[in-house]
């Protein structure tokens, strides 16, 4: 039987929050990063917050990855799914040891791409997600929903890694799913640029402030 401490020993890192009421953040590394790598971008986009960053649980020759793929962008579904149902986990765990919301998911690349699925399995879990650079996860359509859970979508027009088509099948789903989804195209490749951190601590500190608003009593 798996217990919280079995799910707890993943290598991850954990800040605790230095400025109260904001959104936890769940840090997802790109392929071949691990639990230190997003770290000062979590700081820079949401100063304060509380971070929470766990290291991809499967080895791609020698680097972290949240979940095996078959080749270039073709996923190992199965594998996917499996990994995913285990962040879930991993994220309840974590929010019961250390007393969190529900946190708002920043991944990029790799890890932007189990942030998708997250949000396509697990309606909920997030309480929102930027995903930088993600692709459409699974082959087949979601099921429609109703979770309205917010979603920063940033897609780069000359990425070789993540074609056109592929990001717009991903906004589709996201928005089936019930996301509700801010989209920006930046003419910019794989890699991040100061646009893409500018555009994210804006909605990150406006996401905020909604989720403050909307629990005030009046």
């Amino acid at each position: 039987m798996t217990t919280t401490t079995d799910i707890l020993a993943r290598p991850h890192r954990f800040e605790p929050a230095r400025v109260p009421g904001r959104d936890p953040l769940l840090l997802l590394h790109g392929t071949g990063g691990d639990e230190t790598d997003l770290l000062s971008l979590g700081r820079a986009l949401a100063p304060g917050a509380a971070l929470l960053s766990p290291r991809g649980s499967v080895l791609e020759n020698g680097m972290p990855r949240f979940f095996r793929r078959l080749s270039e962008g073709v996923f190992d579904e199965a594998d996917l799914i499996r990994r995913t149902d285990e962040l879930a986990e991993f994220i309840a765990a974590a929010r019961a040891a250390h007393g969190l919301e529900a946190p708002v998911a920043v991944g990029f690349s790799n890890g932007a791409n189990i942030a998708a699925s997250l949000l396509l399995r697990h309606p909920g879990v997030l309480a929102g997600a930027v995903l930088l650079r993600a692709m459409k996860p699974f082959a087949a359509n979601p099921r429609p929903g109703h979770s309205a859970t917010p979603v920063l979508m940033i897609s780069g027009q000359m990425d070789p890694i993540v074609p056109t088509a592929n990001a717009n099948a991903l906004a589709v789903d996201l928005e089936t799913s019930g996301a509700v989804l801010t989209r920006h195209v930046l003419p910019t490749g794989h890699g991040l640029s100061q646009a893409d951190l500018h555009i994210a601590g804006e909605w990150l500190a406006a996401h905020g402030q909604a989720r403050s608003g909307s629990s005030t009593e009046t």
